[in-house]
């Protein structure tokens, strides 16, 4: 059941391309989702986020082949990797699409009849340069040193072909831009689609004779569908589009599309951002409201590839490190949105500075003196708080609209250095107020201070739930927080901890790294 009086979110990743097991792009990709999925639940809204696996095409066809096993067997297999990890991480996914689906193969089949009926496919025959591993076609210019842009090799090819008329949706693509300034992020990455699209659009071949893993053409079986006018449209299949279909689903589809958020690679933006809206105004459908396209990961400053073998194994990551742990990581470590390097010394810092010593350490230490000196029972707010302490609140209180603000715009590291400088603050504030010392010389002014610090703990721990769920599900608990009390509604001001609250014997949550790589 869904709640009809919260406001809907509807997020996607981008479909897997099933070719090969899932690595730290894929996590990467996901784990932004799932940050920003539940971010949105926890701020009160019906989140629909989902993800899955793109499971046609001839890359596909020719890696089952390779294997020795059929083309459904194969993406079976693999497929079931990716559904594997999104439980391994802890991702919040509410669906699970696989364009080998009934659900999708309808889907696919009925757009295809709404731009043939409206005019826009045309029977011809295609000749020029296609990259397999990319399932993409290059023009000529396109070509570096003989190589796709993205460094795959190309192959001539000539075939009997369907057309989409995508010269024709050159000015409206770019009306629809100009309309809608926060359509792409970040504005570098919307800047180059602009200038693609302005520097002209050739008609785009949509259909393939020359294998036959793939979605059939509606009444012309020679031909399947280009793979990625197939797998665009897992993002409206999810919503049980057509509505009127043997899958259909009025009220699912009313209430979730358009999309908010279509999260992608930088790689593949494109698609998402040119040929995707050019589609769904042929078919005269509503548009998603934004497309984000985040960098690249390399390895200790070097290109990940199979043949240096310098893959970075998410799963692997998380067994050495922590799940949250590397969560935290690789949303902190690098702005989103651009290109990151991944190094065993910056993980480990993250942990032992950013964790184990801000975080971990405040809360340990401010919870243990609360347990110690008030037998575990939280002392009142001050009623009179000083100058001091009503800056160090007004900060953590006003975190959540800031916080929001930047979440909205996938900037999630900046959300995150937000609410570590609070932690910050905090720490200062503690080191300055000692409440050690106040121990002997002014106990009542001790109890003050570790209120607003517990304070300060509490509104953090709900915050970072986004994130860390699991750590910090373990720090509300010590708080003696209520599972009823943990969402956004409950911070900003609105809700204190009250006098004689009790909380739990406090544990580290979390501990130093000191295994190889650890100063």
């Amino acid at each position: 059941m869904t709640n009809q009086s919260k406001p809907k979110y509807y997020l996607t990743t981008p479909i897997y391309y099933v070719n090969d097991r899932p690595h730290i792009g894929h996590a990467y990709t996901t784990l932004a989702c799932d940050f920003l999925a539940r971010f949105k639940r926890l701020d009160g809204y019906d989140v629909c986020f989902l993800t899955g696996t793109d499971e046609h095409g001839q890359k596909v066809e020719k890696a089952a082949h390779d294997a020795g096993v059929s083309p459904q067997d194969f993406t079976d297999s693999v497929s079931q990797n990716f559904r594997d990890l999104t439980d391994s991480l802890n991702f919040s996914n509410d669906d699970f699409i696989r364009t080998t689906e009934s659900r999708h193969k309808v889907a696919c089949q009925t757009l295809w009849d709404l731009l043939r009926e409206r005019g826009h496919l045309t029977l011809g025959s295609y000749s020029g340069w296609y990259a397999t591993r990319d399932e993409a076609f290059y023009s000529e210019t396109e070509l570096v040193d003989g190589k796709a842009p993205t460094g795959a090799p190309v192959e001539w090819v000539e075939e009997p072909s369907y057309f989409f008329n995508l010269s024709q949706w050159q000015d409206r693509l770019l009306a629809f831009y100009e309309a809608n300034p926060d359509f792409v992020g970040p504005d570098s990455r919307f800047n180059e689609v602009k200038s693609f699209v302005a520097g002209g659009l050739r008609d785009l071949s949509v259909s393939r004779a020359s294998f036959k893993w793939g979605v059939s053409v509606p009444n012309d079986d020679d031909h399947v569908m280009y793979v990625w006018l197939d797998a665009l449209t897992n993002y409206i299949t999810a919503t049980g589009w057509p509505a009127d279909g043997s899958f259909g689903d009025v009220e699912k589809y009313a209430r979730l599309w358009p999309a908010d958020l279509h999260m992608v690679g930088k790689d593949i933006l494109r698609f998402h951002a040119v040929y995707w809206p050019a589609f769904l105004m042929a078919a005269d459908l509503p548009l998603p409201k934004r497309v984000f396209a985040h960098g690249w990961w390399t390895n200790e400053g070097q290109k990940i590839s199979k043949s240096l073998g310098n893959a970075i194994d998410p799963l692997e990551l998380a067994e050495q490190y922590g799940l949250d742990q590397m969560r935290y990581f690789l949303m902190r470590e690098v702005p989103f949105g651009k290109d990151g390097d991944y190094s065993a010394q910056a993980i480990i810092h993250r942990i032992n500075g950013d964790l184990a010593n801000d975080l971990g350490n405040l809360s340990q230490r401010v919870l243990s003196m609360v347990f110690k000196n008030f037998d575990g029972k939280m002392p009142a707010f001050p009623d009179q708080p000083t100058t001091e302490d009503r800056v160090l609140v007004a900060a953590a209180d006003a975190l959540l609209p800031a916080v929001r603000e930047k979440m909205d715009r996938q900037a999630f590291h900046e959300a995150l250095r937000l609410i570590w400088q609070v932690i910050a603050d905090a720490n200062r504030y503690v080191d300055t107020a000692a409440p050690w010392v106040l121990k002997k010389t002014d106990p009542a002014r001790m109890a003050e201070v570790l209120a607003v610090l517990a304070e300060i703990i509490r509104q953090v721990a709900i915050l970072i739930q986004a994130l860390m769920p699991a750590s910090a599900e373990k720090m509300l608990d010590q708080l003696g927080v209520a599972t009823d009390k943990r969402s956004f509604a409950q911070i900003g001001g609105a809700k204190r901890l009250a006098k004689g609250h009790i909380i739990a014997k406090p544990e580290p949550i979390f501990p130093r790294y000191i295994g190889e790589g650890a100063v």
